[in-house]
């Protein structure tokens, strides 16, 4: 049963950015010696500030794109990224060179289409970004979906990255529209699977929704952690610790650096879906983000949220 309906809602897409920008910027601190997971479980975060990567990056460029626009223009959107892609961020080196084509004039839809020997990319960028763009269309899960699809194409046009950003985008759109009446591990799988295309991420999400219940370190094994860096290897673990822990950010967010692979990647997606359900706190709501961890955070850049 889908509950509670609202119109676009840049607020709420917001409350998701600030989840994602924690989680990715908490997530990288488990790349720098010294961070201790086991402190971590503990309550313990390591000292502040955290700098965000380049997840945060380009979730903020598509933020400002939607809540400016209202809609993702591809063209836009390209060439945003492209703008504002800084590599120290920690971009790909796949990702820096389509960003500079496009920023030299190649089209989106060639460049994107010719990377990987023409298969395009199935990583798990077009995913990292899009949970608050379904934050923002939570009203309307099918335009979620469809929105998501679009902000895909510009970097990545194997379909199975297009899933996984479809399926991230419309689990944080049913997070964001269940904040009032929560719901259950298989609602939240119930809302995403409508939007799932046959394939390995697919599959991979009907696995993890068998997995709730199991632990951390199982869900992992079995669905992957983001060390491949693809979507199939990342969006399923993701949607089953936001599942698992859609009422506890520190929880979910936890949840990733214990999988270790690719934390801040997936603590990003996690992070993003489950503020989307929680709120961030920022305007004195129940806050589901420590506000301990939102004030370690690199500030996020005054384009996307001024």
């Amino acid at each position: 049963m889908i509950c509670g309906r609202m119109s676009p809602n840049s607020d709420v897409a917001h409350d998701s950015l600030d989840g994602l920008s924690v989680g990715d910027a908490l997530g990288a601190q488990f790349f720098v010696p010294g961070s201790s997971v086991t402190e971590l479980v503990a309550g313990s975060v390591p000292a502040g500030p955290w700098p965000w990567t380049d997840d945060t990056e380009m979730a903020a460029t598509l933020f400002h794109e939607i809540r400016s626009r209202g809609a993702v223009d591809r063209d836009a959107l390209a060439a945003a990224f492209a703008d504002r892609c800084e590599p120290y961020r920690g971009y790909s080196g796949n990702t820096v060179a389509l960003l500079h084509e496009i920023r030299d004039g190649r089209p989106w839809a060639e460049a994107a289409g010719a990377a990987f020997d023409g298969r395009g990319s199935w990583g798990n960028g077009a995913a990292m970004r899009v949970a608050p763009l379904g934050a923002y269309f939570a009203a309307d899960l099918d335009r979620a979906a469809a929105q998501a699809a679009l902000s895909a194409e510009v970097t990545h046009s194997h379909p199975e990255a297009i899933v996984g950003a479809m399926a991230v985008a419309t689990a944080a759109g049913f997070a964001a529209r269940t904040r009032e009446t929560g719901c259950t591990a298989t609602e939240f799988f119930d809302a995403v699977d409508p939007y799932l295309v046959d394939g390995r991420t697919a599959t991979g999400i009907r696995r993890a929704r068998r997995l709730v219940g199991r632990s951390v370190e199982e869900a992992a094994y079995e669905l992957g952690n983001g060390a491949r860096v693809t979507a199939h290897d990342t969006v399923p673990f993701t949607l089953w610790a936001a599942a698992t822990h859609l009422t506890d950010y520190p929880a979910a967010v936890t949840a990733c650096v214990r999988a270790g692979g690719d934390v801040d990647t997936t603590a990003a997606i996690v992070g993003g879906i489950v503020a989307a359900h929680t709120g961030s706190g920022r305007r004195g709501a129940v806050a589901g983000i420590p506000p301990e961890w939102l004030a370690a955070r690199e500030p996020l850049p005054e384009w996307a949220i001024g």
